[in-house]
């Protein structure tokens, strides 16, 4: 039996059809983060978090039966004393247990299995169940469509086997049978950690807290809390999907995610680190069927468990803007670029709250475009919201407040008990390892290597290879002459009434039948010459290496500053050579016999693939499909169709990071 991706259960969302396709949904929210500098958890914090939570009620959504929220929910530290308190089998000491409310199947019997199975595969990682707890619920309070869609919810209790694992260590145990079980069985994890605790579900903000009886306890204590509700844009709304996830709760959408999802699945194969083990096991790290916070989440969860700090991974995802800041301090503008070569980022507009159980924070994507308001008491209160008043503060105890602001980022140490400024945390992190350094040694421009000869073209030739490329006088005239002319693209009317490809009796480009992915979300629209400190097409071309480790090793790239190459840089790249004097790019000619037809283009399809292959085998970094040099017996193959080939088969074999691909 195949089973529905895990964000998928638990859920009235119908699967994809016609026009409908979930992967386009996106959501616009409110969130608050809640933490104290006293030191010590107590029960007001959870109270704020929740009356915080209840005033964001503006920024949620119900259904048609006006009682099923899009969804809400709270993230804390582990409550040990509650838990010690409410459990009927004995706990370790706090740290030594990782505890996770479970979505189950509400048939008994498949329950059962379920549960069955999840204890099977904690003793693989090495883990000890320690026991399984009802979660107490009221599902009265919820609406009809939410009942419907309604798991059991329990509470599961691991520990390590031989008892001596706590804090990460446990965790990244956790996060081992937590990937496996999602993945195998029909079961989703809100969370499974010793250092937090998430329930959520499909609620509205008014809903959760009489929903689950266990945050009105006066025993249920935390120093810190993130609260969520949820507004899905033109979505459905799923138990699995309310915010908050394991890490993080977000504001707004992420609108490269499509990209950044294939870009995680092509370098998986690449992904090493001592601290999860044979990491295949948790693969797919972004989970077919989830929104774009969660697959956020999912990476951030990653990077943080194979060892970088929370904060570090929060700056390689959503970068400040840094390329077009001239006065930006040498170190940190390094770490940012060396960072560029190993993930591209995950673009907002997003105003996104994270913490790890210790160290809590919120900032703005680069673009700045969600809202997010801090206030900071005199007794050490801190409240960060999406918008301001959603906890009454008298003004006189009000000893700092202010905005987030674009890339920069709200830091709370609660075991230190201080705000950590973003010039500190940047700064540390800039000095963690030598980013410019390794830079110098690994990377370089095409103005740094040696000019080399390059095909000059001739008017002729040219009008030849327009013919072959399929333009037309309308082309030449009203799109290229006039560039060619003001250095701008051509102004024209709205409207076209041309047939789109797939409907025209006309023989049509294969580019023609593929358009940008549109979809209507929140965003104001951004013009590149004005936002010009917040755009850039510059990029790392070259080969990618383990995204968990750095080296110099992982900037072996050509930087561009747009991603059209001339023939002069062309030339460049097509003879560089290693430090052994072996040449780095390899050419493969995209031309095939036309009178032999399609089988003569499907044959040479598959050579160039062969070819791709054997490249990699002999440590190219670089590969260049060429359509030069057709001729009336040697046509090109489309280079959409050539480059889609290489690259979803470098993929399947799991080599696609090893090169860049020039077209």
């Amino acid at each position: 039996m195949t089973l529905p991706a895990p964000h998928e259960r638990f859920s009235l969302a119908p699967r994809a059809a016609g026009l409908y396709t979930p992967a386009e949904e996106k959501d616009s929210c409110g969130f608050a983060m809640v933490a104290t500098l006293r030191g010590t958890a107590g029960h007001d914090i959870i109270d704020v978090a929740l009356g915080s939570l209840r005033n964001l009620e503006h920024r949620g959504a119900v259904g048609s039966d006006a009682g099923t929220g899009d969804g809400a929910g709270i993230m804390t530290q582990v409550p040990h004393e509650f838990l010690n308190a409410v459990t009927t089998f004995d706990l370790p000491a706090s740290g030594f247990y990782a505890v996770g409310n479970v979505f189950l199947p509400t048939d008994e019997a498949a329950r059962l299995s379920v549960k069955r199975d999840i204890e099977t595969l904690a003793d693989q990682e090495g883990l000890n169940v320690l026991g399984w707890r009802l979660v107490p619920t009221a599902p009265d309070v919820l609406g009809e469509l939410a009942r419907l869609a309604m798991p059991q919810i329990e509470q599961l209790f691991v520990a390590s086997s031989t008892g001596e694992n706590s804090g990460i260590d446990l965790d990244r145990r956790a996060f081992r049978l937590r990937k496996r079980a999602e993945r195998d069985l029909e079961v989703y994890f809100p969370s499974l950690s010793c250092r937090t605790l998430v329930y959520k579900g499909m609620v509205t903000t008014l809903q959760l807290e009489p929903f689950f009886p266990d945050l009105s306890d006066e025993r249920f204590a935390s120093t810190l809390a993130l609260v969520h509700s949820r507004y899905s844009t033109n979505t459905f709304p799923s138990w699995p999907l309310a915010h908050p996830f394991r890490f993080i709760a977000h504001n707004g959408e992420i609108n490269t995610v499509q990209g950044n999802r294939n870009w995680m699945q092509a370098r998986q194969s690449q992904l090493a680190t001592d601290h999860l083990g044979n990491i295949s096991d948790v693969f797919p790290i972004c989970t077919p069927g989830a929104s774009d916070s969660a697959s956020f989440d999912e990476v951030v969860e990653l990077l943080t468990l194979a060892g970088r700090s929370l904060p570090h991974a929060i700056m390689m995802m959503v970068p400040e803007a840094w390329e077009n800041q001239p006065d930006m301090e040498p170190n940190r503008r390094a770490f940012y670029e060396f960072h560029s070569a190993l993930m591209e980022p995950w673009d907002g507009p997003a105003a996104i709250a994270f913490t790890d159980g210790s160290l809590v924070g919120a900032t703005l994507d680069r673009n700045g475009l969600r809202p997010g308001r801090y206030q900071v008491t005199s007794d050490g209160l801190i409240v960060v919201a999406s918008e301001i008043g959603v906890h009454d503060v008298d003004p006189a105890t009000v000893v700092a407040k202010g905005r987030l602001q674009p890339g920069k980022m709200f830091l709370v140490d609660t075991v230190a008990g201080r705000i950590i400024s973003d010039d500190e945390v940047k700064t540390e992190l800039s000095a963690l390892n030598p980013w410019a350094q390794w830079l110098d040694e690994g990377k370089y421009d095409f103005a740094d290597l040696p000019p080399r000869e390059h095909i000059v073209h001739t008017p002729e030739s040219v009008r030849r290879r327009q013919r072959t490329f399929g333009y037309t006088q309308e082309d030449v005239r009203v799109m290229l002459a006039p560039m060619a002319r003001t250095g701008q693209e051509p102004l024209g009317a709205m409207g076209s009434d041309t047939p789109i490809a797939i409907l025209s009796d006309k023989p049509r480009l294969l580019f023609d039948y593929f358009v940008q992915q549109f979809a209507q979300v929140t965003n104001p629209p951004l013009d590149a010459i004005r936002e010009e400190v917040v755009t850039s097409l510059r990029a790392g071309l070259g080969p990618e290496r383990n995204l968990l480790d750095a080296s110099s090793a992982h900037v072996h790239q050509v930087a561009v500053d747009f991603p059209v190459i001339g023939n002069v840089d062309l030339a460049k790249l097509d003879h560089l050579t290693d430090v052994d004097g072996n040449r780095e790019t390899v050419t493969l000619s995209c031309l095939y016999r036309v009178d032999q037809g399609r089988q003569a283009m499907e044959e040479r399809i598959r050579e160039l693939c062969a070819a791709a292959d054997d490249a990699v085998a002999h440590g190219v970094s670089f590969i260049v499909l060429s359509d030069r040099n057709s001729n009336r017996d040697l046509a090109p193959i489309p280079s959409l169709l050539s480059l889609s080939a290489v690259h979803h088969h470098l993929i399947r074999r799991e080599t696609r990071m090893r090169v860049g691909i020039v077209v």
